[in-house]
């Protein structure tokens, strides 16, 4: 009791949180510690973001710290810790997305009003594009994981000076490149979090881009193959009508999209061209999306994006230029920021940037037997309807894993495709219907992944499944489980089927 009345004391304290400014930390330089009161809180505009700025977010009290980790002499890596006062013991680092260069204040409120200490980094530099990589390999290598492990590293030591306590245990929280940065702790420091949620992985990321030109590029070269929103629409229509009452409901979602055949060049116009179909060139475009990234002698670069997507693939095959995140490793690659996309050539350009990018780049080794080891936990989780990476790459990394990891598995229940691994105590995967890129999409799309995790590290209480919910006019409209991979949420045949508890998980 006394204790804890003196940590209430210090941590009421400015002079607590403002004595950290003298914490000396290796090669970490603290600039900022300041007294946070409650109230609205405005994340500064990403830089390039465009849009409007984000909107004020009510924060409890807490002490904010900014800092400087300098662990080469090109290194410049700025990164924010937030302490509350109403400390849940625990820590949440959290994930950025594209190229970063952006501290992850969204994320970080989130994690501060569930009571965690909480950092994010910028990964070395300003701004979310590649630039910054170019004849700076320190830099890349910032971006690549030395960030987020020295951020991870400092933000332990700040919160165990404040609080006189190392936090109880240690999460990560990401999705998109945040996927990537936590799969990568897992694999190159296993010692650093106790759990982690990876969603989306962008963690084979010069595969993923290299499947991006190849899509992209082919449009730019021959105009007349752009396709366009109404288009893509139209496209979208034609599936849904064709596969979505595969699983026993109608409603705009395909519970798996790898059961739906469906043929784009139906589509085709019969002659000349019209908006209610597509010219041959542009079936010729759709079909590509669909496909694989395979080199010439056939090697699968990266897999292809998933029926019932197509509404979101205005990026790729719109027209007006390359998806500039993906460019970005090729200027890289290239040291040369005026590299031009239509020079792009799958055969030649693959092997020059999995040297120059991927290789301190690439979260995609499949031994996390140290990480297992310690008691840690994983959860991926990817959308079906994602557009910005495709489902199949963080399939293929969870069976890459359970491979490595010596998997035996068992089926269960009437489906085939259907098993347990002995590896679902400590790694399990969630596909969701209907989701997008980390979120949005038809399906339901919000989850609290972090609760999911939480009560499996802490209470031994393994997700078989986790409630998703999706929201229209400020109102839940519709709740669904995910299961985790390879079972599906199956209808039971009566009630709702907007209804969470009229499936089942077979």
């Amino acid at each position: 009791m006394f204790l804890a009345l003196l940590l209430a004391a210090a941590l009421s304290n400015p002079a607590a949180c403002e004595n950290l400014k003298s914490l000396s930390l290796p090669n970490t330089t603290i600039t900022s510690a300041q007294p946070a009161a409650a109230g609205p809180f405005i994340p500064p505009a990403a830089p390039g973001a465009g849009g409007p700025p984000p909107g004020p977010v009510q924060l409890p009290p807490h002490c904010r710290v900014s800092a400087v980790a300098k662990p080469s002499p090109d290194s410049n890596i700025e990164f924010e810790v937030w302490l509350p006062e109403n400390w849940n013991g625990k820590f949440e680092a959290v994930g950025g997305g594209g190229w970063a260069g952006v501290i992850s204040y969204p994320a970080m409120s989130i994690a501060l009003q569930e009571g965690y200490a909480t950092a994010s980094t910028d990964t070395g530099h300003k701004g979310g594009n590649a630039l910054f990589a170019i004849d700076h390999p320190e830099k890349l290598t910032d971006f690549a994981y030395r960030a987020i492990h020295e951020m991870t590293v400092q933000a332990k030591a700040i919160i165990s000076a404040y609080y006189s306590r190392a936090p109880r245990l240690s999460y990560f929280n990401g999705c998109s490149t945040g996927g990537r940065q936590g799969l990568m702790e897992a694999q190159k420091f296993p010692e650093d979090f106790d759990a982690i949620v990876a969603g989306a992985p962008a963690n084979y990321q010069t595969h993923l881009h290299v499947w991006d030109l190849s899509v992209s590029v082919p449009v730019l070269k021959n105009p007349v193959a752009a396709v366009s929103a109404e288009t893509l629409a139209l496209v979208n229509k034609a599936v849904l009508q064709a596969c979505d009452a595969h699983d026993g409901i109608t409603d705009g979602i395909l519970n798996d999209p790898r059961a739906c055949k469906f043929d784009v060049s139906t589509l085709q116009c019969k002659q000349g061209d019209a908006q209610t179909c597509l010219t041959a060139a542009q079936v010729e475009a759709v079909q590509r999306v669909y496909e694989p990234a395979k080199t010439a002698s056939g090697e699968v670069v990266f897999p292809g994006k998933e029926f019932g997507s197509e509404t979101g693939w205005i990026g790729v095959l719109g027209g007006q230029q390359a998806p500039g995140v993906s460019v970005g490793s090729f200027l890289v690659a290239y040291n040369d920021a005026k590299w031009d996309a239509k020079t792009f050539d799958l055969n030649r350009d693959l092997k020059i940037v999995d040297e120059k990018v991927g290789v301190p780049v690439n979260a995609i080794n499949p031994d996390l037997r140290a990480f297992k080891a310690r008691g840690g936990k994983l959860i991926l989780y990817h959308g079906w309807n994602d557009t910005a990476i495709s489902p199949g790459n963080t399939i293929n990394y969870y069976e890459s894993v359970l491979a490595k990891m010596g998997t035996k598995r068992a089926k269960v229940g009437p489906v085939t495709a259907a098993f347990r691994s002995d590896q679902d105590d400590w790694i399990r995967l969630f596909m969701a219907p209907g989701m997008q890129h980390c979120g949005g999409g038809p399906g339901p799309n919000q989850i609290n992944w972090m609760a999911a995790l939480e009560r499996w590290r802490e209470s031994g209480i393994a997700p078989n499944q986790v409630e998703a919910v999706h929201i229209a006019n400020n109102r839940v409209d519709m709740t669904r489980p995910l299961c985790a991979y390879p079972q599906q949420a199956v209808y039971k045949g009566t009630g709702s089927t907007n209804d969470a508890q009229n499936f089942v998980c077979k």
